[in-house]
């Protein structure tokens, strides 16, 4: 004999509950009427800052304290080629006869002022993502054209949340594929390909920086476009009943 269940929830927790989904609606409001539109605003104007707009991508490089090896002279050669191969080895484990190499300071200054942009990014889509969540129905049988909206809206915000996860990612790829090239400029000082190699990253990681800013400021507006369009079956999705507006 079967037996439906009951979910006991006390009249606490039934508050605490409600409570945050009401904190929740104001969130959302708060985002849409005045956070969302104001980051779009920001966001263009930091496209347009000096330090985003840079032309000449030489600017960019920074200066590699490696000194730069004189070439050997001939005797060295003769004397080179005498060496056994204990000795090779002891070269090779030798410390590269460099000091402190500082990263690049205009493009930290760059990312210190983005990431927070994708942070800020990823707790709204969150928080967008719940609220969402919370204004879906019951299931049940017909009419469930707004119901389909909604679900749409929530495949594309994941969507928009893998692309945003994959800003940080790239990030920590640059600052490890810079930090392989200039460690092999500090150790083989001879080869000048390695040093271009470490001023090809920062000139790439530029164009990133500026394409995630981009990406950000369309996915704020994006996110803006689709839920104002759709206010009335996001927000009231069997529309049996006018509701507040959030």
């Amino acid at each position: 004999m079967s037996r439906s269940s009951v979910l006991k929830i006390s009249s606490g927790s039934a508050v605490q509950v409600e409570n945050f989904r009401q904190s929740l609606f104001n969130e959302a409001e708060n985002l849409f009427s005045t956070y969302i539109p104001l980051k779009i605003v920001q966001l263009d104007a930091l496209l347009r800052d000096d330090a985003l707009s840079i032309t000449d991508m030489s600017s960019l490089q920074a200066p590699l304290d490696i000194p730069i090896p004189d070439p050997p002279s001939p005797e060295d050669e003769e004397m080179e080629t005498d060496k056994n191969e204990d000795e090779e080895k002891k070269k090779k484990k030798k410390a590269p006869k460099c000091g402190f190499i500082k990263g690049n300071e205009k493009i930290m200054m760059l990312l210190e002022r983005v990431k927070p942009e994708i942070v800020a990014l990823r707790e709204t889509i969150i928080t967008v993502s719940c609220w969402i969540q919370h204004l879906i129905p019951k299931i049940e049988d017909g009419n469930d054209f707004g119901v389909a909206i909604q679900e749409k809206i929530l495949e594309r915000i994941t969507a928009v949340k893998t692309k945003v996860d994959s800003f940080q990612t790239n990030i920590n790829k640059y600052f490890s594929e810079r930090g392989d090239a200039v460690g092999k400029a500090s150790k083989d000082t001879h080869v000048m390909d390695y040093r271009s190699l470490v001023h090809d990253k920062d000139e790439a990681i530029f164009s990133e920086i500026r394409v995630i800013v981009l990406d950000i400021r369309g996915f704020y507006a994006e996110l803006y476009d689709i839920i104002s369009k759709n206010i009335e079956k996001v927000t009231n999705p069997k529309g049996e009943e006018k509701p507040s507006m959030y």
